[in-house]
Parts: structure tokens; sequence; C-alpha cells
């Protein structure tokens, strides 16, 4: 399969409500509409994972996340323009996502991804595609597609082929949040 026939597969799976299990800019993962309840729910059952848990997603620019947050502190513009590396930011209040995307004090998990694949998927999909990590609750994120668990695999709607045999070990990105004033805490290094 090429990649324009795996975005194509992807965005016909997305688009009926499927999970997807693709290649970030950092690790493997699971993606699903945010929009929609039932996908998002679906990635729940999946990972065996509380929906008491927020999901992350991945967008294409700042402009696409401006339709997903209420507001966008200044300093997430300066960080944007130096980050050479993915970067996870939660914003004070996400709006326009499915109930159990946002955390339950209403903030919601945004990277930009500069990844080929993501770009071009997210791009013609018009907007942002959940990604959580593409394992099992309590199991270890998988760096590579090999480290996958095959029972995982079998419960996901569509898994694409672009990157499976890249043995490259990667990681989760930092995950740091950002107030409205402006202020900053790391979550996660």
């Amino acid at each position: 399969m090429t990649f324009e026939e795996d975005i194509k597969e992807s965005l016909n799976t997305l688009r009926q409500g499927g999970i997807i299990l693709y290649p970030t800019d950092t690790i493997w993962g699971l993606g699903c509409d945010p929009s929609n309840e039932a996908a998002v729910n679906k990635i729940f059952k999946i990972k065996s994972r509380g929906a008491s848990k927020s999901l992350i997603i991945l967008a294409d620019s700042l402009i696409m996340i401006e339709r997903y947050v209420t507001e966008i502190p200044e300093i997430v513009y300066e960080l944007a323009e130096v980050s050479d590396t993915p970067l996870t930011i939660i914003y004070p209040k996400g709006k326009n996502l499915a109930p159990g995307v946002c955390s339950e004090d209403g903030s919601i998990a945004i990277r930009i991804c500069h990844d080929e694949f993501c770009r071009e998927l997210i791009n013609r999909f018009r907007k942002p595609i959940v990604s959580t990590s593409a394992n099992f609750s309590g199991s270890q994120p998988p760096r590579n597609f090999d480290e996958i668990e095959k029972t995982l695999i079998d419960k996901v709607d569509f898994a694409v082929k672009h990157r499976q045999n890249d043995r490259s070990t990667n990681s989760a990105s930092p995950v740091i949040k950002v107030n409205i004033d402006g202020t900053i805490k790391i979550i996660r290094e």
C-alpha cells in the first residue's frame, strides 16, 4: 500500500467513526475523530482505559487549534515559533470536542504535528485527530510498530502501512500546561 492509499483509507475510516493505528511525529498512536463521541468511547474501550483520562489531539496549525480552544494564551504563539521538537501543550479550555477528549477540568492537550503523514492526513480531514499511544492502559507505549501488541492491532479498523518497517525508537513528547496568564507548568519532560 502506498502513502496515498494509506491516507485515503485512513480518511475513510475516520469519516466512518472508525479507529486508525498510525505513526505520528513521536510514537505510534490510536486515532479517531475527536468530535465523534462513539469513536472516542471506542478508543477508551480498546485501550481498557477509564474515560476520566483525557486524550491528546494532533492539529496542523495554530489556526486549527483556535477552533478547539476557547482562548490561546499569548505565550503559545512564541512557543510555536521556537519549538523545533514535538511539544504537547495543555490549553485551559477546549471546545467543539466529544466528551472524554477534554480533561474533567475542561482542559485539552494538543500538539501541532510536523510529521509528513500526519500533516497530510489532518489537512485532508480538515480537523484534528485523536492521538493516544498504541498500547493497553498500564503498558509501555510502543517506540516503533514492532512493539505494538498484536491483540491491540486486531482491535482497530485500519492499521497504516506507512513506516511499519521503520525500526527507529521514538518517545512521547514533552507535555506542558499553559495557563491563560501565560504561566507554564511542566507535566512530562
